[in-house]
């Protein structure tokens, strides 16, 4: 009766030792220039997590600066763009980060994979099973 829970616990032993370990995704944080060329969005750490928002546009404002005007919350319309937390909650998992984001374009909020590829972010957008990804370059 011994022999089988010894060379079960032993097998055992000898898969967890095998097994890879799990390596933290490459950092995310900096300075990144969206794909359209219009924005520099800055990703940095907030509490337990990566956050990211809007620190300048490379295209002029209108008079009064950028507006949310594609909130589906109309009392956020008004609100300006530079500055705005457009990525939250983003938590590191297996080769990426994962958690919220927001398109001032289009008014959506969104599930984001975030993942770095050498000078490149790859940001992932779904909502629903319809996803959208698009590469932010380094600033």
């Amino acid at each position: 009766m011994r022999f089988p829970i010894f060379t079960l616990a032993a097998v055992t032993t000898a898969a967890m030792m095998a097994a890879p370990a799990t390596a933290a995704p490459a950092s995310i944080a900096g300075k990144w220039k969206t794909d359209d060329g219009k924005s520099i969005i800055s990703i940095y750490k907030c509490g337990t997590a990566m956050c990211g928002k809007i620190d300048r546009f490379l295209v002029p404002e209108p008079v009064g600066g950028a507006r949310d005007t594609e909130n589906p919350d109309k009392a956020k319309r008004s609100r300006k763009l530079l500055g705005l937390r457009i990525f939250w909650n983003l938590k590191p998992d297996r080769n990426s980060f994962e958690g919220k984001g927001y398109s001032p374009e289009d008014g959506r909020y969104f599930n984001a994979d975030i993942r770095r590829e050498g000078n490149r972010l790859k940001v992932k957008g779904c909502v629903l099973v319809f996803c959208r990804s698009v590469y932010f370059t380094r600033a």
